[in-house]
């Protein structure tokens, strides 16, 4: 948790509520909205998803405040490089969407989407294949959508087009594992990546003890911040690849930052997708150029947080679960104090 921790009311006083549509539906989500706070040190972002609990929401809070009010820690890079994100659309809608990332080499494909198939997936890949060409890495984001059988039958069929990993192919631990195991049995070249398995486990060093992965994604907002998720990139241990929560330009500064801070970066970062919003609260958007985005510093437009603010309704909602989140992190600090052996307010 951060070392700085502000009041609930100059949270409140700093913030604002927007409400950004989609250009295409992504995870189910028509209008992205997020909570954007300005702290004494710049800007920090807010924004769960609505099924996410107090309890896990309170890291994203955490992480907001870090941004707005410590910073983060010095880069050992000044550009991150990025992969382009396309949705599970239709085939015919790859290449429009891949236009709009200037020099990405790397594509993430998202496949087992409800109500779709293999041959959905397949054909997807395919056309990414096809507009990309045989020297672009294409990894696929299941979101824990398949059980260990329908990961192995889609990942035969998919490695025909080269992938580079599959990201949470499946929902838990164990079955990361059995799927691992069950592709080397089978000869089927993919690694295997955790993602929800890292950033929405009690316990993210479960995936290394079991083998359960051969590289991890992180984000910051669900970890708690970029100090948090860097501790927890360094004890895995393993490859680590920085992803975004469908952020705006501000959340996404905050994952370059972790990027940035790494010290080994084998992987394209998954970074780009303010590109999947018809809007940004800024008018240097960090999306990439030549593959990559450079590390810079943000210039939040008012103008924009009016353009994008939320309808009254759901402002009071995002402020009421500001609050109650804030409450957990203020709980959660006076336990850390209560600790024997901690001197008080330490």
């Amino acid at each position: 948790m951060t070392s700085v921790f502000p009041p609930l009311a100059e949270l409140l006083d700093a913030l604002s509520v927007v409400q950004i549509p989609m250009r295409v539906k992504f995870r189910g989500v028509t209008a992205r909205e997020a909570v954007l706070i300005s702290g004494p040190g710049g800007w920090g972002e807010f924004a769960p998803f609505p099924e996410y609990n107090d309890l896990e929401s309170a890291r994203w809070l955490a992480a907001a405040i870090e941004a707005g009010w410590v910073g983060w820690p010095d880069p050992v890079r000044d550009a991150i490089p990025v992969n382009a994100t396309v949705p599970a659309v239709p085939p015919g809608q790859v290449a429009g969407i891949l236009a709009r990332y200037d020099g990405c080499s790397t594509a993430k494909v998202k496949v087992a989407e409800l109500g779709q198939s293999v041959r959905d997936d397949v054909d997807r890949v395919a056309a990414v294949r096809e507009v990309m060409g045989p020297r672009a890495r294409i990894r696929v984001d299941a979101n824990g959508g398949w059980t260990v059988t329908e990961a192995l039958d889609a990942l035969r069929k998919l490695s025909a087009y080269d992938l580079e990993y599959a990201e949470q192919p499946c929902a838990t631990v164990e079955e990361l594992r059995a799927l691992r195991l069950g592709l080397a049995y089978n000869g089927v070249d993919v690694l295997v990546a955790a993602d929800e398995s890292i950033r929405r486990a009690s316990d993210p060093m479960l995936v290394v003890r079991q083998e359960a992965a051969d590289i991890i994604v992180v984000k910051v907002a669900p970890l708690g911040g970029v100090r948090s998720a860097l501790a927890i990139a360094q004890e895995c241990g393993l490859p680590t690849v920085v992803s975004s929560a469908l952020d705006t330009s501000v959340g996404i500064r905050a994952g370059l930052a972790l990027a940035a801070a790494l010290p080994e970066l084998p992987f394209a970062c998954g970074l780009s997708t303010v590109e999947l919003m018809a809007g940004d609260v800024t008018d240097d958007s960090l999306v990439p150029s030549a593959g990559s985005i450079a590390l810079r510093d943000l210039t939040v437009e008012q103008g924009l947080l009016d353009h994008w603010q939320a309808p009254p309704d759901r402002d009071q909602w995002w402020r009421e679960r500001v609050a109650r989140c804030h409450a957990v992190l203020a709980q959660q600090l006076l336990r850390q104090d209560e600790r024997p052996g901690r001197p008080a307010g330490s």
